[in-house]
C-alpha cells in the first residue's frame, strides 16, 4: 500500500512536471529570483560559497539548484519523480550558465536519503513535506544527513486542510471567487485537482496544523535550535500567488543540527552514537560511581536516572545495571546518563542506606557541601558536576530494609512552573497507583535538581530489603516509556495499568518512643478519618501509642518491621485530591479517531445502504426485549450506526462518543436518515446518565480502544435498569495487526487509511491492558464481578456478519457478549 502511494504521487507530479516548470520561468524571469536568493543566504550557516555543499529535496524543476548554483553555490539535488529531474536538467541547461557543473541531479526518495551521516551543511526543500507519507522520517533523515551546525529550511503550508477544515474550506473558497474576478490563473483548478485531493487525503499533513507539528517533530528527534517565520510568504510570493494561496500563507522552519559531537561528564568523554560502562570519576577522582553514558546519533536533551541514593533499596540499583544494559544509543535521541549506585560505600559493605561514615542521609543534605561529611561531599558533587548536564531527572528509590510500600511516585512541585509541568506529565507516565506533589525545594537530590530548572520525579517500588525482577521490570518500563513521551528514546510506548491519581497533604506520623510496631492496614489500603493505623507496645504487651489517621485517604507505606524506634517512621498516608485530570491514552485515542472519522462516516454512509445492515439488526434484535419501545443507550456510537438503526425500528436511542467530530458526523447522518436520536459529547467510561436509565445498552468494537474497561462495563452495568440488557460486539483486536493488509479485498476500508494511521492505531493498542488479555474470557470475568445474571457468548458472530470480502470485511474474529442485569 505505502509504495503504491508512493508510486501514484510520483505518476501525479510528472504529469505536473512541465506546468511546474513554467511558474519556475515566472519566478526566474520577475524579482522572485532575487528576493528568494536572498531568504536563502541570510539563513545560511557561516561558510565560504566553495565550501557549502547544499542538498536541495523534492526539487522538482530545479529551481533552487539554479539560482544557487549562479550564485556560486555547490547543489545535490533530489526528486522521486523521473519527469521533474529531466525538466530540471533541462532548465539548468537552458537558464544557467553553468549547467549542470556545479549541480548533481539525483533520483531519491526524500524519507529514504542514500546519502552518509553528516554530508550536508544546508538542507532545503519547498512545497514537498505536505505530499510525505512518511514525514517524521523524512524530518529524521534530513537532520541525519546535516553536518554538525548545519541548517535544515523546509518551506511550505497547510496545503489541502480545507479537507478537513470547514473555516478553512470557506477561506479556499473564497480564494478562488477572487483569483476569478481578477481574471488570473487559478492554480488548484488548472491541474487535477480531484486526483491531488485523493492524494492529499492519504497523506497524514493534510489534517495538521503547522508548522506547529513541525517544531513538535523536530524536538522530539532531540533538536534544539528551531525556528518558524509564518510571514516569509509576504517576501518571496507574487501577487497572483498571494491571491492563489491566501488561505494557505507559505512558512519556513529553520533547524540547526547542534555542533556537540560528544559527551563529557566527570572524567569520562562519549562520542555521539556510542556508549559508556564503567566507573566515572567525581571531585577530581575522590568520589567514584558505577554509571552508564549513553550517547544518541542524534544530539537532545538529556536524562540523569540515578539508583542507590538510599544504598538498601535494592530495586532501583538492579533496573540502573539493567538499563545500563539494555537501552541502545541507536534508539536513543540526545543523552541518557545512568549513575547506578550514588551510596556506593554503603551499598558494597551491606551498611544500609545512611551514610558509611557519618551516618547522615543522603537525600537530606543537597545541595551539600564540599568541605563538609562524606554524605554532603557527595551532595556537593552532583550538584556541581551532574546536575548542570542534566534537563530530566528520574530518582529510582524503594521502601528501605524496614519500609512496606505500594508503589507511587513524586513529582517535583516546588520548582517553576514550567518545570513542575513537566514533572507532573513525567510522573504520569508512570504505572502506578498514585502520584504525589513534593512541596520541598531542597534536601532531597530530586527536589533540589528541580529548584535548578530540572524536571524532576522520584519512583518507589519495592521495599524490606529485597527486589524481584517482576518489580524491576516494572521500573524499566516506566523509564522507557517517561523517556519515549519526551521523544529521547525511539520505541513504541509499553502497556501500562494505571494513570496515578493525585495524593497531596502527606502525613509522615513517626514513633514517639522504641517500641514494637503492630500494623492496622497495609499500604495501598484506604483508611477514612479517624481509622487505627497501628499501634506501639512494648514487650510485655502494654500500649505506648496508637496511631489515627487525621482524615480520610490511602496508606502510602508504612513500617514493615517488627521493631521501631523514637523518632523513626511507622506509617505515611495521603489525601486523594482528584481523580487524573486526563488519561493522554484517551487523548491520543481521540486525536486518533478525529483524523479517521470523515472516512468513518462514509464508512458507515454506506454500511447502512448495503445489506450488512440487516444482518446485525437480526443479531441485535436476537438479544433484546421485544414488542416494546426500548430505551437504549449506544457507547461509543461513533458515525451512528447503530443508533440510527435501532431509532429506525422505533427506540427512543441516544448516542454517545468521546471524539466531538464522529458526534457531528453521526448528527448528519441520523438527518440524512430521518432518524430520531439524540447524540452527545461524552467518556464511555463515564456516562453521565442515572442510574437503572436504560433498557439496553449496546457497543461495537470499542471495548478494545478503552484504557479502563473494567470501570466502563461497571459503569454501563450501573445505567442499565434491572434486567436491562448489555449486548457488547468486540473482537481480540489486541492480537491483530491492524497494519497487516494481506488478505484484504483491494476496495477495504483500511487501504483508504493509509499504513500511517494504521501504525498510529498499534501505538495505541500498545498502550492498552485490554490488549493483552484474554477474550472474550477476561470480558465474561469482569462482568460477572458487575452484578451480571445470564451471560451469553457468541465467537461465531462474525461468520454470520461478513458473507463478503468486500470493502466491511473484518478478518479479526468477532464475539458478542449478552448480560443481563441482575
Amino acid at each position: 500500500m505505502e509504495q503504491e502511494l508512493l508510486q501514484e504521487i510520483a505518476s501525479y507530479w510528472g504529469t505536473r512536471a512541465e506546468g511546474y516548470s513554467e511558474v519556475n520561468e515566472k519566478e526566474l524571469a520577475g524579482s522572485q529570483r532575487e528576493a528568494w536568493l536572498h531568504v536563502l543566504e541570510e539563513q545560511f550557516p557561516e561558510k565560504k560559497k566553495e565550501e557549502m555543499k547544499i542538498l536541495d529535496i523534492g526539487t522538482g524543476p530545479g529551481f533552487f539548484p539554479m539560482i544557487l548554483s549562479e550564485a556560486g553555490y555547490t547543489v545535490t539535488a533530489v526528486d522521486y519523480t523521473e519527469e521533474m529531474l529531466e525538466k530540471a536538467k533541462e532548465n539548468l541547461g537552458k537558464y544557467t550558465k553553468y549547467g549542470l557543473e556545479r549541480v548533481t541531479l539525483q533520483r531519491m526518495d526524500a524519507q529514504n536519503l542514500e546519502f552518509a551521516d553528516e554530508t550536508f551543511d544546508v538542507v532545503i526543500s519547498r512545497n514537498l513535506t505536505w505530499n510525505l507519507e512518511k514525514p517524521e522520517q523524512a524530518y529524521q533523515e534530513w537532520m541525519r544527513v546535516l553536518k554538525p551546525g548545519g541548517v535544515l529550511l523546509n518551506f511550505d503550508a497547510n496545503w489541502y486542510g480545507y479537507l478537513y477544515d470547514e473555516e478553512k474550506k470557506e477561506a479556499y473558497e473564497a480564494d478562488r471567487k477572487k483569483v476569478e474576478e481578477q481574471q488570473l490563473d487559478d492554480h488548484y483548478l488548472c491541474t487535477d485537482i480531484d486526483r491531488m485531493e485523493n492524494i492529499a487525503r492519504q497523506v497524514p499533513l493534510s489534517a495538521m496544523e503547522r508548522p506547529a507539528w513541525d517544531t513538535k517533530v523536530l524536538e522530539s528527534l532531540g533538536v534544539c535550535s528551531i525556528q518558524t517565520d509564518s510571514e516569509i510568504w509576504k517576501r518571496v510570493w507574487s501577487e497572483e500567488e498571494r491571491l492563489n494561496y491566501a488561505s494557505t500563507p507559505m512558512f519556513l522552519v529553520r533547524a540547526e543540527k547542534s555542533a556537540e559531537q560528544s559527551f563529557q561528564l566527570g572524567d569520562v568523554t562519549v562520542r555521539r552514537g556510542e556508549k559508556y560502562q564503567g566507573d566515572i570519576s567525581f571531585a577530581n577522582g575522590d568520589i567514584v560511581l558505577p554509571g552508564t553514558i549513553i550517547c544518541g546519533k542524534l544530539p537532545g536533551k538529556t536524562m540523569l536516572i540515578t539508583g542507590g541514593v538510599h544504598s538498601g533499596e535494592y530495586v532501583g540499583i538492579q533496573a540502573c545495571v539493567e538499563l545500563g544494559a539494555e537501552l541502545q544509543p541507536e534508539k536513543t535521541v540526545g543523552t541518557i546518563v545512568i549513575l547506578k549506585v550514588l551510596n556506593r560505600p554503603a551499598f558494597e559493605n551491606r551498611a544500609g542506606s545512611l551514610g558509611l561514615s557519618d551516618g547522615k542521609n543522603l537525600n537530606r543534605v543537597f545541595p551539600g557541601n564540599p568541605n563538609g561529611t562524606e554524605m554532603e561531599r557527595l551532595a556537593w558533587a552532583i550538584t556541581k558536576e551532574v546536575y548542570p548536564k542534566a534537563d530530566y531527572y528520574i530518582d529510582l528509590h524503594s521502601g528501605d530494609d524496614f519500609e512496606a510500600l505500594t508503589p507511587y511516585v513524586y513529582y517535583a512541585g516546588k520548582a517553576a512552573q514550567e518545570v513542575t509541568e513537566i514533572s507532573r506529565k513525567m510522573a504520569e507516565q508512570v504505572d502506578v497507583p498514585y502520584m504525589v506533589r513534593s512541596m520541598v525545594s531542597s534536601g532531597g537530590a530530586y527536589n533540589y535538581a528541580a529548584s535548578k530548572g530540572i524536571a524532576s520525579i522520584l519512583l518507589e517500588r519495592g521495599g524490606m530489603g529485597a527486589w524481584t525482577s517482576e518489580e524491576v521490570n516494572s521500573d524499566k518500563r516506566d523509564v522507557r516509556n517517561i523517556l519515549s513521551s519526551l521523544g529521547m528514546y525511539q520505541i513504541r510506548r509499553d502497556v501500562r495499568n494505571y494513570v496515578p491519581i493525585e495524593v497531596t497533604d502527606v502525613r509522615y506520623q513517626a514513633a514517639s518512643e522504641d517500641g514494637l510496631w503492630y500494623p492496622a492496614a497495609k499500604p495501598g489500603d484506604m483508611v477514612a478519618e479517624g481509622a487505627l493505623l497501628g499501634t506501639i507496645r512494648d514487650y510485655n504487651g502494654k500500649l505506648r501509642e496508637t496511631c489515627r489517621a487525621e482524615y480520610t485517604g490511602v496508606v502510602l507505606y508504612q513500617t514493615g518491621s517488627l521493631q521501631v524506634t523514637e523518632g523513626g517512621p511507622v506509617v505515611a498516608y495521603g489525601r486523594i485530591v482528584r481523580e487524573p485530570e486526563y488519561d493522554d491514552r484517551k487523548e491520543q485515542i481521540v486525536h486518533y479517531w478525529e483524523k479517521r472519522s470523515e472516512s468513518f462516516l462514509e464508512q458507515r454512509r454506506s454500511e447502512l445502504a448495503n445489506p450488512i445492515a440487516k444482518r446485525w439488526m437480526k443479531e441485535i434484535e436476537k438479544q433484546i426485549p421485544a414488542g416494546r419501545r426500548l430505551k437504549i443507550l449506544d457507547v461509543g456510537c461513533g458515525a451512528g450506526f447503530f443508533s440510527i438503526l435501532l431509532a429506525k425500528e422505533g427506540h427512543e436511542v441516544f448516542g454517545i462518543d468521546l471524539t466531538p467530530e464522529m458526534i457531528e458526523n453521526a448528527i448528519q447522518l441520523a438527518e440524512e436518515e430521518n432518524a430520531d436520536c439524540c447524540f452527545q459529547v461524552m467518556d464511555a467510561e463515564n456516562p453521565m446518565f442515572a442510574d437503572e436509565t436504560f433498557d439496553v445498552v449496546i457497543s461495537r468494537n470499542l471495548t478494545w480502544t478503552l484504557p479502563n474497561a473494567e470501570h466502563a462495563y461497571g459503569e454501563w452495568m450501573r445505567v442499565l435498569k434491572t434486567g436491562g440488557v448489555l449486548l457488547n460486539f468486540d473482537a481480540n483486536y489486541g492480537k491483530e495487526d491492524v497494519a497487516d493488509t494481506k488478505g484484504l479485498p483491494e476496495a477495504h476500508a483500511h487501504f483508504k487509511v493509509g499504513n500511517e494511521m494504521l501504525e498510529e492505531c498499534e501505538r495505541i493498542k500498545s498502550q492498552l491492558p485490554i490488549s493483552r488479555k484474554n477474550r472474550p474470557a477476561y470480558d465474561v470475568a469482569v462482568l460477572c464481578e458487575n452484578t451480571a445474571g445470564e451471560i451469553r457468548i457468541d465467537t461465531s458472530l462474525g461468520k454470520r456478519i461478513y458473507l463478503e470480502k468486500d470493502e466491511f470485511y473484518n478478518p479479526a474474529p468477532m464475539f458478542s457478549i449478552c448480560a443481563v442485569k441482575q
